[in-house]
């Protein structure tokens, strides 16, 4: 279970100094969510990726999400599993970080891609959140002029906490400036629903299929596609994080988003660690099956 991945260019520089001047103390990692939207296609299942700049440790390309944020422990009305459940779910004691999770969850996606999973009551999903007004909704909330819970209060809608589905637990390696403990979680994309670039931030993003990206891995057309200055040239490695490279895997490997999404799964924890191959910084990747036990267990 032991991978290896390249680490992105702009990167390089804050591990070899890590390597160099000896081990300190890393950073304390902020706590963030993501999302994988996914749908079906003849050619396989798909998921939306965009991109991110700042050297995100995220990924240059990667699913929406983005840091928890202190609004996202605001009142919001809630359908779905309990935040005892979603504590139990994700491999935490601690109920209110969960629900800071999932809601940041939900918000980033909203924020990212105007894909919103809330409706008025626990079975039905809004229609269509597009056009001018619902992009000023993102913007609000993305600039936080706005909370994302009043956003949804004066809509008379709900948190649809039940269409999320908990992927794995991600913590970036020590070495880095930026560090996030991330929660990755799933959805089907929403049949009324389209995702659209955030108006003043949004640069590209786009719907792919994950065999396809896969087969190109080792190429520059994902990074071309892309078309930024810092994703021209580059392989999936050295665009994405592990974390990303190997939920496409999982996608690719899937019959279909029924399939992928119905599968129990125990969220994983992965803390990639920085290691010399021939001279070069790498990020070696191991699952805590450990904690995947101990998650399993609290879900019985």
């Amino acid at each position: 279970m032991r991978r290896l991945f390249e680490l992105p260019p702009e990167h390089l520089g804050a591990a070899r100094s890590w390597l160099e001047h000896g081990e300190r103390t890393p950073r304390m990692p902020r706590l963030a969510s993501s999302v994988v939207l996914v749908r079906d296609s003849p050619r396989g299942v798909e998921t939306y990726l965009g991109y991110r700049s700042g050297n995100s440790p995220l990924g240059a390309v990667a699913f929406p999400g983005g840091s928890v944020e202190a609004a996202d422990d605001d009142a919001v009305t809630w359908y779905g599993p309990p935040a005892a459940k979603w504590a139990a779910a994700l491999g935490l004691t601690d109920h209110r970080q969960a629900r800071l999770h999932v809601v940041a969850a939900i918000r980033e996606l909203f924020e990212e891609t105007g894909v919103l999973l809330a409706g008025p009551d626990e079975s039905s999903l809004v229609e269509g959140p597009a056009g001018e007004e619902w992009m000023a909704a993102r913007e609000a909330v993305a600039d936080q002029e706005k909370g994302f819970g009043e956003i949804l209060g004066r809509r008379g809608l709900g948190l649809r906490t039940d269409l999320l589905k908990p992927l794995s637990n991600w913590i970036s390696p020590d070495f880095a400036h930026r560090r996030f403990d991330t929660r990755y979680f799933a959805a089907a994309q929403p049949v009324t629903q389209q995702p659209a670039l955030l108006g003043s931030k949004g640069a590209w993003a786009s719907w792919v299929c994950a065999r396809d990206v896969l087969a190109e891995r080792d190429t520059t057309a994902l990074g071309d596609l892309v078309g930024q200055e810092d994703t021209r040239g580059l392989n999936l490695s050295q665009l994405t994080s592990p974390a990303v490279e190997i939920i496409l895997e999982k996608l690719a490997a899937a019959r279909g988003t029924i399939a992928y999404l119905s599968h129990k799964r125990p969220v994983v924890k992965y803390h990639p660690e920085l290691v010399l191959v021939d001279g070069t910084p790498m990020l070696e990747v191991v699952a805590n099956f450990a904690a995947e036990d101990a998650a399993a267990q609290r879900s019985r």
